[in-house]
């Protein structure tokens, strides 16, 4: 199994960095491995909302159809939102959650992949790919919890 985990901080206010993200079509706007993200069933950041996400990878399209299976509220004010995909070749499971700050919010993206089947023997090679991709879409996390897209998303 790959994992990948990484926390922000950002300057914005936790409810509107968490509406922003919970919204799963926005991935796309801050993950460079994301070629498109779009709603396609559901309301978007509920509960059973369905999010057809392509990626790229090595010139290599992988579309994925994620599920929010999970939305939770900290009594500190935090929240978290799950999300689970699952292809021919391999099993996704995303968390995120934000948390208020005196000023601002922490971000932290956990994502785990598991291959499936025959593919298992190449966990070692996925893991490594894995911090690779995982590191750009912290970098655009980080960006974007400071920006005033996710200001405009909220208004």
């Amino acid at each position: 199994m790959a994992r990948y985990s990484a926390t922000v901080t950002g300057d914005r206010p936790a409810h509107a960095v968490y509406d922003y993200l919970k919204d799963f079509a926005t991935i796309a706007e801050w993950d460079p491995g994301v070629a498109s993200a779009v709603l396609v069933d559901g309301e978007a950041g509920e509960v059973g909302a369905r999010y057809r996400v392509d990626t790229v990878f090595l010139g290599r399209v992988t579309s994925l159809e994620y599920v929010i299976v999970l939305e939770v509220s900290a009594p500190d004010g935090g929240r978290r939102v799950d999300l689970r995909a699952e292809n021919a070749d391999f099993i996704s499971y995303d968390v995120i959650t934000v948390r208020p700050l005196d000023s601002g919010c922490e971000v932290t993206y956990d994502a785990d992949l598991a291959l499936k089947g025959l593919r298992r023997p190449f966990d070692p090679v996925l893991r490594l790919l894995f911090q690779i991709i995982g590191r750009r879409a912290e970098r655009g996390l980080a960006q974007v919890v400071n920006s005033p897209l996710v200001m405009r998303r909220a208004a």
